[in-house]
């Protein structure tokens, strides 16, 4: 057996929320249609590698992503809540006017710690459910590869523990657009790179690429 392995995190589609709410872990949050287009282009493209293994958030926008994947691949979806959204504060709240949005003394208050954060799960806890579930879905397909279906911030932010860069970032330089591909190459159980790409972002329309939640800025590749 080959000691390569790959864990693919994908990034969920787009999303149904015309009220620009930011919807956490709440319920009733579907795919829109292009949401649905996003993430049979991913299966399509992705359908004729090794893939053994598919564990998914168990949020209905992650779990509907994962689902054309499944069906090319004849996997069953494991449901993870190790790769869920992230806790936050401001859950339920719109932030569809932006930065005016923040003009508020609820949100102030929350603002005080960026590197905790204090308005919400805390870095090290993300990054630490994430490592172990990404260990889990390596180890379940030592030698092939594995996809990880879960949401930006927790894709972000174990990339960032895994890299050893710092916690502290603008979520608008994030480099995790709908539906992409975050690539961990393993040997063995070292992690020797990670790569990153857009196999849906061609659907992602222009004047959206710069908001916090669909952003993809940096280089288009590191490795350790």
């Amino acid at each position: 057996m080959s000691d390569k392995t790959t864990v693919h995190l994908m990034r969920h589609g787009e999303v149904d929320n015309p009220q620009g709410i930011l919807y956490g872990r709440r319920d009733g949050f579907h795919l829109t249609a292009r949401g649905r287009e996003m993430a049979q282009v991913v299966a399509d493209s992705i359908a004729h590698r090794d893939i053994t293994h598919l564990r998914v958030s168990p949020l209905e926008r992650a779990q509907e992503t994962a689902a054309p994947l499944a069906k090319a691949k004849g996997l069953e979806i494991v449901t993870d809540p190790r790769v869920i959204e992230s806790h936050n504060d401001f859950e339920g709240r719109s932030f569809k006017r932006g930065p005016r949005d923040l003009i508020s003394l609820a949100v102030w208050t929350k603002l005080y710690n960026p590197l905790k954060p204090s308005w919400g799960e805390p870095y090290k806890e993300i990054s630490a459910r994430m490592v172990a579930a990404i260990e889990d879905a390596r180890d379940a397909a030592r030698g092939h590869e594995a996809v990880i279906v879960s949401h930006q911030l927790p894709i972000w932010t174990v990339r960032m523990h895994l890299e050893k860069r710092s916690m502290l970032h603008d979520p608008r330089r994030r480099q995790c657009t709908l539906c992409s591909l975050t690539s961990l190459n393993f040997a063995g159980d070292q992690l020797t790179s990670v790569v990153y790409s857009e196999p849906a972002g061609h659907l992602i329309p222009e004047k959206d690429r710069k908001d916090p939640f669909s952003s993809g800025s940096e280089s288009a590749e590191r490795t350790k």
